[in-house]
């Protein structure tokens, strides 16, 4: 998914804010799902509701105003009702790795009881792990 930086996303010192990084990653992670033929509003419809549990994230490089970023985003875990995510910010003009980040998703119900991810959807994160050392 591509952003582009705007003068609100950055501090006083011109560099993009930490976290609004966590706002692209989090962008990019309901894009990865649409593009794959599911709807997070639809499935919270459903009953299949997926919340971040855990955030690991490196700031590499500063983004600044007016750059052009790729956020990318690849599984590298599927559990019975958590998945873990790879996602990584790219400047485009340059490809220079700016943020990395895993991020680790629970599936609960409306309830806030643990489900088991829906079968379509691990399938398909299956067909897409990327293995990480």
């Amino acid at each position: 998914m591509e952003v582009r930086i705007y003068y609100e996303d950055t501090d006083a010192g011109g560099v993009v804010y930490h976290a609004n990084y966590i706002k692209y990653m989090e962008r990019a992670r309901t894009e990865y799902f649409r593009c794959h033929g599911f709807f997070v509003a639809e499935l919270a419809s459903d009953g299949f509701v997926f919340p971040v549990i855990r955030l690991e994230i490196d700031f590499k490089a500063p983004a600044l105003h007016d750059n052009l970023l790729c956020v990318e985003t690849c599984p590298t875990r599927v559990g019975g009702s958590s998945i873990t995510l790879r996602q990584k910010i790219v400047r485009q003009n340059d490809g220079k790795l700016l943020v990395e980040g895993f991020v680790t998703l629970a599936c609960i119900s409306p309830t806030l009881k643990p489900r088991r991810i829906p079968l379509d959807i691990r399938r398909m994160l299956e067909e897409k792990l990327e293995r990480v050392a």
